[in-house]
């Protein structure tokens, strides 16, 4: 009996160990960030990973900028006023393509619906809501192997951000 407890805590251990050590990005750089005017991309390289799968989820939050277009389609009044949204993505990957417990990920966003339902900013639900950009702020990017997360990273932005890459300077990462 003592035997097969003591096997069970040996297998236990083993299989922990396996699955990651120290997952970090990769010479310490935090992911690059891509604003794609209605999504967002986090792009990176993970280090220190053990045996097992990859699964790396993305949420970010931001402001969305939409018009209000009237029924007839010849009106788009200026003043709608920027609704918060947060969006998510997740991206798998098998450990196949691990290098020496390394590799590379990049994790976009779902965009979301538009034009809007009901129209909820604009004068009726006649109107056509569309979101025509999204400002983004902060992100949090999270990292599992075998069901366990590993690593999880909140990221904030200086200010706003704009359509094509975010600078990394105006990009500040914490551990969560």
């Amino acid at each position: 009996m003592l035997k097969s407890v003591t096997a069970l805590l040996v297998a236990s251990l083993v299989a922990v160990s396996a699955i990651a050590a120290n997952v970090h990005f990769k010479q310490n750089r935090n992911p690059t960030l891509i604003d794609n005017g209605l999504s967002l991309t986090a792009a990176g390289s993970l280090a220190g990973l053990g045996e097992g799968d990859v699964v790396v989820h993305l949420t970010a939050s931001g402001t969305i900028t939409a018009t209000c277009t009237n029924p007839s389609g010849q009106n788009q009044p200026p003043g709608q006023t920027p609704q918060p949204v947060t969006l998510a993505g997740t991206v798998a990957i098998p450990d196949e393509q691990f290098k020496n417990g390394n590799v590379g990920f990049s994790v976009t966003t779902s965009p979301p619906t538009t034009p809007i339902p009901g129209a909820p900013d604009c004068p009726n639900r006649q109107w056509t809501e569309a979101i025509t950009d999204i400002q983004f702020t902060s992100m949090t990017l999270t990292v599992e192997q075998g069901g366990v997360t590993v690593l999880s990273t909140t990221c904030t932005t200086s200010g706003p951000t704009q359509n094509g890459a975010v600078r990394p300077a105006l990009v500040s990462c914490t551990p969560t």
